[in-house]
């Protein structure tokens, strides 16, 4: 049995405390460096010393906890402090020394985001990125991200005689060399092996984009097929990850006629795409041809993410031109056309960080590994702090996780695209507003629009806010079916009726606000997938045999490969 290591001596408690305590300290003296220039009526700097007063007064029973508890008052955790994973070894509440490194944290950590909030006179953004600054920052300094203060990585160390460090340190050496965290075992899986292996054919590829066009399923089919456009910052086979959670087999199965659009991963060849392009020759292009190939009047559209932001967009354009019959019914997966409330991406769109961004592209395409510490910097916590702990300090191997995996596939992104969009709708919110975008000389106007749309929001989305996806609301004219689903930006998606997890919340009545679609919503348990079939048959139940094109290969377009395709595979 492994010998227990020593803990921090007492003089290592109080250097920790000290430092931390001067972090917040600074991040006070920061923000009133930050007001200097500001009217000194908009600022009372009473409210920071009060802050620095409670600070102090709390740590004093901190250490009164710590030295006498017998007579001190007990730690109240808040129910988040309670869940925090990251403290979930015992060893954080058994030992007197780890538990006040526990509670210590808390403390400094409650205090210097009430630091931020004793700001006054500042504007509500900049104060949203200080806060999202501190906050990573207080995840950045958790006794669990070094080794002399994390109980368990100090019992690894003496359990493998040192080992663990060694192989953390080869974990560490491997992901500089790449430029990019680790997160998964890279060889647990592989495309067409055991992710995206829902059977289909690529029947066309375009520089922009791949057609895949999936092999059916059942004898017969609803009449109307549905096209899938999923973002093009990721791959698409989130929506085909292993068989039991592929949505794309499960709509398959459910007699449905399914095709996908993989996007290419940008390079140099693509420095002059913009959204135009992704509306012309990406999605109504798409469009066009499934409508041609099967013989159709209109497609069914599913757009994720930004891609449902452009059919937003699309669904616009193809109603100023007169067109809005090829579109029979639009399905939004966490898709926001109003960005007044874009949540925590939002952050990162300011002058300084666009003009990072520009910097970046010169070679026409942005680095797939931006997006992606992008991504992982809004759940800093979950995604970067977890593995410095695991995989780096204790050494531990990587788990397979099919999520995970896709989650590190990055893809390039047009940067004359990237910077447009988000400086015309995060920043000037533009698509907001009618007739201040065009697409090829055609005006949007949201309002216009009149397709029947289900709307599909995660409850803890940290992308697409929910506030932020519920605006479609207030802006589409047509008949809309806004769903509420359990957990957030992925797996409030990718959630499949087999897995019995979640649930979600539906409202028939005429509400305004998202508030009140949720004080009467109606909740119900699992995923939202059938309920989403279902809402499809009301729109047209119509049928027909599973023969001829409705088979890959069988129309006029002719295989160019198996699916997934190569784009996906493109780096």
């Amino acid at each position: 049995m492994a010998e227990t290591p020593t803990p921090p001596s007492l003089e290592e408690l109080q250097h920790w405390t000290w430092v931390l305590g001067r972090a917040q300290q600074m991040m006070l003296e920061n923000g009133l460096d930050m007001l200097q220039h500001a009217p000194l009526a908009a600022f009372d700097p009473t409210a920071a010393f009060r802050s620095s007063t409670a600070f102090w007064a709390d740590t004093m029973q901190l250490w009164q906890r710590f030295l006498d508890p017998a007579h001190a008052t007990p730690f109240e955790e808040t129910p988040e402090q309670a869940r925090d994973k990251r403290f979930k070894a015992p060893q954080w509440r058994e030992e007197p020394v780890f538990d006040f490194l526990r509670q210590s944290y808390f403390v400094i950590a409650d205090h210097m985001l009430k630091g931020v909030d004793a700001l006054e006179g500042v504007e509500p953004k900049q104060r949203e990125q200080i806060r999202f600054a501190t906050k990573g920052f207080i995840d950045a300094l958790s006794p669990t991200n070094f080794p002399a203060t994390n109980p368990e990585v100090l019992e690894k160390i003496v359990e493998t005689k040192g080992e663990s460090l060694l192989k953390g340190l080869q974990h560490m050496l491997s992901d500089l060399a790449k430029g990019q965290m680790t997160q998964v075992d890279p060889a647990a899986f592989e495309l067409g092996r055991n992710l995206a292996m829902t059977p289909g054919k690529v029947v066309k590829r375009t520089p922009l984009y791949e057609l895949i066009q999936y092999a059916p399923a059942t004898k017969q089919v609803l009449e109307t097929p549905v096209i899938i456009f999923p973002p093009w910052i990721n791959r698409f086979y989130i929506l085909d990850l292993t068989p039991e959670k592929s949505f794309i087999r499960w709509a398959v199965e459910q007699g449905l006629t399914v095709f996908v659009v993989s996007w290419k991963s940008a390079d140099a060849s693509m420095k002059d795409v913009v959204w135009d392009d992704f509306v012309e020759r990406g999605q109504i292009d798409a469009i066009d041809t499934v409508r041609e190939l099967l013989g159709v009047e209109s497609v069914h559209a599913i757009g994720y993410c930004v891609a449902g932001t452009t059919l937003a967009a699309t669904l616009a354009v193809l109603t100023a031109r007169g067109q809005r019959e090829k579109v029979k019914s639009a399905t939004f997966f966490t898709a926001q056309v109003d960005f007044t409330e874009a949540g925590d991406l939002s952050v990162f769109v300011d002058d300084d960080q666009l003009a990072m961004i520009k910097s970046l592209g010169g070679e026409g395409f942005l680095d797939g590994r931006y997006m992606a510490a992008t991504f992982n910097l809004l759940r800093g916590r979950d995604l970067i702090w977890n593995y410095v702990t695991n995989n780096y300090l204790m050494g531990q191997d990587y788990a397979p996780f099919d999520l995970l995996h896709w989650n590190s596939d990055v893809t390039n992104l047009p940067a004359t695209w990237h910077l447009s969009y988000l400086t015309d709708l995060y920043r000037d919110n533009k698509l907001a507003a009618p007739g201040m975008l065009a697409i090829s000389g055609t005006p949007i106007d949201l309002s216009t629009v009149t397709t029947p749309s289900y709307v599909q929001a995660g409850r803890e989305d940290h992308i697409a806010p929910a506030a932020s996806v519920w605006k479609i609301t207030h802006h589409f004219k047509g008949p809309l079916k806004f769903v509420l689903a359990g957990s957030g930006h992925i797996a409030g998606v990718v959630n499949p009726p087999a897995a019995q997890k979640y649930q979600y919340w539906t409202n028939d009545g005429a509400v305004d606000t998202l508030a009140e679609f949720v004080a009467g919503a109606k909740e119900t348990k699992g995923s939202w997938w059938p309920d989403w079939r279902a809402w499809l048959e009301t729109i047209n139940s119509a049928r027909i045999d599973a023969k001829g094109a409705r088979v890959p290969g069988k129309g006029r377009l002719k295989p160019l490969g198996d699916a997934p395709g190569e784009y996906v595979r493109t780096r």
